[in-house]
């Protein structure tokens, strides 16, 4: 046996695949009178050392072992040494560079942040990067796996032979696994190969950190380039703060991209063909914002993508992510923000995910009473660990930095902030307190929208809550969680219950559509009509509307309006601007064809036109979020079910009264209280013939009289026609 061969124990572990620390012994090694070279190439009969630039031979390596392990060295030479192996079998050879010859390219800082669980751009060092490193080009590998025993890349690049390339365990004690592998370049496809500290060979892993991942059904990670994409939307970033604050008008289309439309054979469109149909779509309805169902890569088509595999990845289903990419430039290039739902309060059990990464419970808890949502069949976050909280936190950057995202809807808030969440009794643990509040995922929350409002305060953080967690979207600052804007939940279920009701039944419940207004200003709310209000037997939200066809479009509509004039930004999932029909069935396309129907488009023309006087008329959008900004006109006529209220902007703009209707009676010469005198004009009204309603009106004006009435000292004589909701805007103060 050569002298420069290892000991066999060495030899026996690198070619069982359990050596912790392969690059002790492959790879260049300064000896005594030059280089001991080292290599495991399981298919070769001879291996030969050559110099890089020349290759010319420098050395012959002995085989050691018949399964494929080769030692020599070459004299007279030092380190370090510029060399490639060149291989043969047969009459076969094959000449690749040794991956055991280059050194590490995580460096010190990274190495303690990553350790310390405060490396804000922890995707730029762990993940796959196409790289050139001492002068070859090559993908670098790194992974974060405490407790493993070895780590190896996998792929189609070496049979899957997780003995092949097993990684170099990071000095320094961050525990991170790194590998730099020549000649490997955008679009390989590979996984990791874990031995567990007990010895035990897990479930092929994809890359927590992969930018790309296998169409499903397969699931492999795939090296995928971010650090290319052509942008062109400095414009839209220098100005978006102001389109995104709370004193701006904010009307948000729900999207699943895999069912907005799809293409022939019910195939989904690209990101591309997405752009080419969906921005141009969303801009003439007046949408400020697109809000995307989660696109990180996720296995499971029936998820709608809130039970993500690869959070760092945009999903295959639509293309690469440079075609994500161009979807987001060209949207800012219509003057449309995009929101994506992101979900960090769970993820799958699927075995080639982060469940028990490297043998224990890494990402997850030990005890399934803290670690497993029972609703979900899912697995729960670490939030006490630093180095899961920095991954959380850091994937939350990136899609903002990387893909150049105007926001985040953070899912399922109330589910992380409760550890009794959907729980009996003995079913959850207490915290350290003795309480049910989650006081880890509250500190990760936090945490997460100062370091996104810090790197930019033009994005926006939107919270999916659903209790009355106060200071949801208060700064961390005065006490709360730091959100911008909050989803009001409680608003949606009140509304939708009370127009469901038949208008004979609704005076009874009246104040469900008043009650929102007790608490509307506590936090700075978007009022969601979501996708989760049109699934599971929920039906759409116009079958959720009483009575005949007319009269349920003509609910629709008021109820609408009433949505619009309401305090409060606003978002609507796709599909229920037209009035869908069937529920929603994320497997197909929406039902295009119903806009060739009257009714349909009236509803889609009145979307249209709200958004356009929600961006245009001050008064429904500057003070969305303050009391100031709503004045009730009539709160309690339950007996009619009327309603009007007036909206206010700032010093100088005019204020809208907004006066809704929600029996099939007219009201007509219904007097309301006013503060001043002057003329009215009727911006909108829900029953205008154009929206398929009858066309009962005001003919455009209403006049505000000297006479006192609902404490006011003006007044005037209106119409409300039948299940509708009424815009007036004080045209010529008196």
């Amino acid at each position: 046996m050569s002298r420069h061969a290892p000991e066999p124990e060495a030899i026996a572990a690198i070619l069982g695949g359990t050596h912790g620390d392969p690059f002790a012994v492959l790879g260049p090694h300064g000896v005594e009178g030059g280089v001991a070279i080292r290599a495991f190439v399981p298919d070769a009969e001879a291996v030969t050392v050559i110099a890089r630039d020349t290759n010319e031979p420098l050395a012959e390596l002995e085989r050691i072992h018949d399964a494929g392990f080769f030692a020599g060295a070459v004299e007279g030479r030092s380190l370090p040494l510029d060399y490639r192996l060149h291989a043969r079998r047969h009459h076969d050879g094959w000449v690749f560079e040794d991956p055991y010859r280059f050194a590490p390219l995580i460096g010190e800082i990274d190495n303690y942040l990553i350790g310390e669980g405060s490396h804000q751009r922890l995707w730029e060092r762990l993940g796959a990067h196409c790289v050139e490193h001492q002068g070859v080009w090559g993908v670098h590998f790194a992974v974060w796996a405490p407790n493993a025993r070895r780590v190896s890349v996998v792929g189609d690049f070496n049979q899957w032979d997780g003995r092949r390339h097993p990684m170099r365990l990071h000095p320094g004690g961050a525990a991170v696994w790194e590998m730099f592998l020549p000649s490997l370049a955008e679009g390989t496809v590979y996984k990791y190969e874990i031995l567990g500290a007990d010895g035990t060979l897990l479930p092929l892993k994809a890359d927590p950190f992969g930018f790309g991942g296998e169409m499903r059904p397969k699931n492999a990670s795939v090296v995928r380039r971010i650090d290319n994409f052509a942008w062109s939307d400095a414009d839209w970033r220098a100005t978006r703060r102001a389109r995104q604050t709370i004193d701006a008008p904010v009307s948000i289309y729900e999207v699943h991209l895999g069912s907005w439309r799809r293409g022939g054979d019910n195939r989904f469109l690209s990101y591309d063909e997405l752009a080419d149909q969906l921005i141009p779509y969303v801009a003439e309805m007046g949408f400020t914002h697109i809000e995307l169902l989660p696109v990180t890569e996720y296995p499971f088509d029936g998820s709608w993508g809130y039970q993500p595999i690869g959070l760092f990845a945009a999903t295959a289903r639509f293309g690469e992510p440079a075609g994500f990419a161009r979807f987001v430039d060209r949207c800012h290039g219509a003057g449309i923000g995009v929101l994506l739902d992101w979900v960090a309060g769970h993820f799958p059990t699927d075995e080639h995910g982060l469940g028990r990464f490297d043998g224990t419970a890494l990402y997850e808890h030990e005890d399934p009473r803290q670690g497993f949502h029972q609703d979900w069949n899912t697995l729960i976050y670490n939030y006490g660990r630093r180095q899961v909280a920095n991954y959380l936190h850091a994937n939350a950057l990136f899609w903002l930095d990387a893909y150049h995202l105007d926001g985040l809807r953070v899912d399922a808030v109330a589910s992380m902030l409760y550890l009794d969440y959907s729980r009996k009794a003995g079913e959850w643990i207490p915290n350290r307190l003795g309480g049910r509040e989650n006081l880890e995922a509250i500190d990760f929350l936090k945490r997460t929208n100062e370091l996104a409002y810090g790197a930019d305060d033009g994005i926006m953080m939107v919270a999916e809550e659903s209790t009355a967690w106060p200071g949801v979207s208060r700064p961390t600052s005065a006490g709360g969680l730091g959100f911008g804007y909050k989803w009001n939940m409680g608003w949606m279920h009140d509304t939708l219950v009370y127009m469901s009701k038949d208008p004979a039944h609704r005076r009874w419940h009246h104040h469900q559509m008043t009650f929102g207004l007790l608490y509307a200003f506590d936090e700075n709310f978007v009022l969601p009509l979501s996708h989760d209000e049109v699934v599971h037997g929920k039906g759409t939200i116009l079958s959720r509307m009483p009575g005949d066809d007319w009269q349920q479009f003509a609910n629709l509509r008021a109820y609408y309006a009433f949505m619009w004039g309401h305090p409060g930004k606003k978002l609507l999932f796709m599909g229920q601007e037209f009035a869908q029909r069937a529920e929603w069935n994320a497997d197909r396309s929406l039902d295009w064809h119903l806009l060739d129907a009257g009714q349909h488009k009236g509803v889609q023309t009145l979307i249209r036109d709200m958004n356009r006087l929600y961006r245009d008329e001050p008064a429904l959008h500057q003070r969305d979020c303050e009391a100031a900004g709503f004045e009730w006109l009539e709160a309690n006529d339950a007996e009619a079910s009327v309603l009007a209220w007036l909206r206010k902007g700032r010093e100088g703009t005019a204020p809208v009264m907004v006066a809704c209707n929600f029996t099939p009676i007219p009201r007509e010469g219904y007097r309301i209280g006013l503060p001043s005198s002057g003329r009215w004009r009727e911006i909108l009204n829900s029953d205008a013939e154009i929206y398929g309603g009858s066309g009962l009106g005001n003919l455009g004006m209403i006049e505000a009289e000297a006479v006192a009435s609902h404490g006011r000292p003006f007044s005037a004589r209106i119409t409300i026609p039948p299940l509708s909701s009424v815009w007036f805007r004080l045209e010529a103060p008196g």
